[in-house]
């Protein structure tokens, strides 16, 4: 069996450590969104894929219903499918441990894995299972420790914690903003969701703004 290289294994459980403090922000978040802290912490232990989590919460905490919550997770989500082509072929799963490479397959996960790829393929699967164990089992204790915090605290919103989803959104958005094109995608589908608040029922404006990065998208 072949060890994994020791700067494959710092850049994964430095990842993994940094990435699952979120978790945190995603217990409180919860919480406050009307979740039960059973319920908050299944979600991180069956979903597993923050920012799909981050918009299901944010919808119900806005007042949408399921239908409009299961959209707006399941739009973020489909990016983790294409993940999953480009890794396939370099894990070179079967059966069981394919479905259990799938439920790691997450941004983090596949960035460390892709990112070994001068150190040879053995690199780039421990890079991807340290990488999607270690957030795996950070994010879930954080979403424990953040979900009973707030539940201890009682009323979300008098310790302003309400603001936990968008807060927490808005620092998963602002790294990847790396150039002017992404900023004006996020400004316009600001102004999108906005200007249809007002007629769509609550949480459905969030969905919408899917239609914004389509139309940027085929734009050459």
């Amino acid at each position: 069996m072949v060890r994994p290289h020791p700067a494959t294994l710092r850049e994964a459980l430095s990842v993994a450590l940094t990435v699952g403090a979120y978790g945190l922000a995603f217990g409180a978040a919860g919480v406050s969104a009307g979740f039960s802290v059973l319920q908050t912490c299944l979600f991180s232990l069956v979903a597993f894929t923050g920012a799909s989590q981050f918009a299901a919460v944010g919808v119900v905490a806005a007042g949408g219903g399921p239908v409009a919550a299961v959209l707006a997770a399941g739009a973020l989500g489909t990016r983790n499918a294409l993940y999953g082509l480009q890794l396939k072929p370099r894990l070179g799963t079967r059966g069981a441990t394919t479905l259990l490479a799938a439920h790691l397959t997450i941004d983090e996960s596949t960035a460390v894995a892709l990112a070994q790829g001068a150190r040879g393929e053995a690199a780039e699967r421990h890079g991807f299972w340290v990488t999607g164990a270690g957030v795996y089992v950070f994010w879930n204790l954080f979403t424990l420790a953040g979900a009973l915090g707030a539940h201890a605290l009682g009323d979300p919103a008098a310790f302003g914690l309400d603001a936990a989803v968008p807060a927490a959104f808005l620092g998963l958005l602002w790294p990847r903003l790396v150039s002017a094109r992404l900023v004006v995608v996020a400004v316009a589908a600001m102004a999108f969701a906005l200007a249809v608040t007002p007629v769509l029922p609550a949480g459905l404006e969030i969905v919408a703004t899917v239609l914004v990065a389509v139309a940027f998208g085929w734009a050459p």
